[in-house]
């Protein structure tokens, strides 16, 4: 048995790790690679044939888990497609939104480019909607905790993972010339009690672990809980001073987690109601994929769904539809909260109320999740003067604020218990993928202070288990 990561090694994105067994190859997800040093269109360079991977598992939709599968398929992928019915449902929402982005850029380069007017081959997109519908038509879903054997050889079960709905990390028992082998990819590693997610569980003893670590050496804001970090802002933002509040939000997941605090808020009488907007095509329909798996939701959603109605809507809530809504919410001058997508500001409505609003000394934009360098929202953390939104120099005068209590990841802490439910005296080695070098070996240190033995894999090196 062979494992090579070719993807997240020493870096976030671009999760793709294929394992080797005689005359079968199985490709543990699919991601974007989206390093800086990477055009997207560097993406259909596979270091292997797509023709000759046997199945693909998904461990969940994220697009740097998930967003290649297009392109995999394009090239002549032509097996089936593993995961939980959540995360394909999510998975076709996502890719299809980037199909969107990839359209979107082509056509800007096309307009603004060197060869304006002109076909522009740098700016093909990656894969067309065509793609990800021969790409859909291949997923073959399996619920969690019910072993599937997808060869002779090889069985593997899903284990909920926390992070996002329908995410798992994934348990392969491996039967190679008589002997049984057992290695688990954790995929994304969730946070106990997360609004909406169940805990993730724990993976059986294993001979093999490949970890994410993308939390390595940092820990997670622990003095507040969600409710109260919220209440807080939210009083003094637009209760006090009568102001509006902008939350930069991913649209899948994490926008379900705060639209449920806020219900509680609001509806457990913690402040007076305010009126909040979601303005995201996309977060309404990942919405839909969460009251469609609403059996997957965790205990607290489900009681206050069966007490007091829908955790995903209330009588101050609107979910904006049209772009013509989304501009009049402009024109709301009561105090308000504005969840709008993308979290990291590149793109999307959220770039609007920025625009209509970064001036505004009674506006404060609240970053709930993570902003890669170079990004508008990393330039607005860093504390940037003025900042380049819709073709036009702006001055911050807007207030900019930071929390990590809804950060879907797993911090050091939670890495290190996760890696402890494996008995140090059998496991023979763990992979560290997904996280940046500096993150990696922090968890790297901790670990082998442990006792246990830690590999930082090279990218595309063969691993010989």
């Amino acid at each position: 048995m062979k494992l090579t990561i070719h993807g997240a090694a020493k870096q976030v994105t671009g999760s793709m790790h294929l394992l080797e067994l005689d005359k079968y190859k199985i490709l543990i997800d699919c991601g974007l690679d989206y390093e800086k040093d990477r055009s997207i269109q560097s993406n259909e360079n596979f270091p292997f044939d797509p023709r000759d991977i046997d199945v693909v598992i998904l461990t969940h939709a994220h697009i740097d888990h998930s967003g290649n599968i297009p392109t995999l398929v394009r090239l002549g992928f032509s097996g089936q497609i593993l995961c939980t019915p959540p995360t394909a449902d999510l998975t076709e929402l996502l890719l299809l939104d980037s199909v969107s982005i990839f359209m979107n850029k082509a056509g800007k380069r096309s307009k603004f480019g060197k060869n304006k007017g002109k076909f522009n081959s740098a700016a093909q997109p990656l894969y067309l909607q065509k793609h990800v519908m021969d790409a859909m038509e291949r997923f073959v879903t399996i619920g969690f905790n019910k072993p599937f054997r997808i060869n002779g050889d090889v069985e593997i079960t899903f284990i909920p993972a926390g992070h996002l709905l329908g995410a798992a990390s994934v348990l392969f028992k491996i039967n190679e010339h008589g002997e049984e082998k057992t290695i688990a990819f954790t995929g994304d590693i969730g946070r106990k009690n997360y609004p909406v997610l169940n805990d993730p569980e724990p993976i059986p003893p294993v001979d093999y672990l490949v970890t994410e670590s993308t939390y390595g050496g940092r820990v997670h804001t622990t003095d507040k809980t969600v409710e109260e970090t919220f209440v807080e802002v939210i009083e003094k933002v637009c209760i006090k001073e009568q102001g509006r509040l902008i939350i930069p939000a991913f649209s899948i997941g994490r926008t379900q987690s705060l639209v449920f605090i806020l219900n509680k808020i609001f509806s457990n009488g913690l402040l007076p109601k305010v009126k909040v907007f979601v303005d995201s095509p996309m977060a309404t329909m990942a919405t839909g994929i969460f009251r469609k798996h609403h059996s997957l939701v965790n205990d607290e959603a489900k009681e206050f769904y069966n007490k007091q109605g829908d955790e995903f809507d209330f009588d101050n809530l609107t979910y904006v539809e049209t772009l013509k809504d989304s501009r009049q919410v402009s024109n709301y001058w009561e105090p308000c909260i504005i969840i709008s997508s993308a979290g990291m500001l590149e793109g999307g409505r959220i770039q609007d109320h920025l625009f209509y609003n970064i001036q505004n000394y009674y506006c404060t934009i609240l970053f709930i999740g993570y902003c890669a360098k170079g990004t508008l929202g990393y330039r607005l953390l860093r504390g940037d003067p003025i900042v380049h939104i819709k073709d036009r120099d702006l001055s911050v005068y807007a207030t900019i604020k930071k929390t990590d209590v809804l950060s879907a990841h797993g911090d050091h802490n939670d890495l290190i218990n996760t890696v402890k439910q494996q008995n140090k005296e059998t496991i023979k080695n763990i992979f560290l993928v997904h996280g940046e070098t500096g993150s990696m070996q922090a968890l790297s240190d901790a670990l082998t202070i442990e006792g246990y033995t830690v590999t930082i894999p090279e990218k595309s090196v063969a691993y010989q288990l």
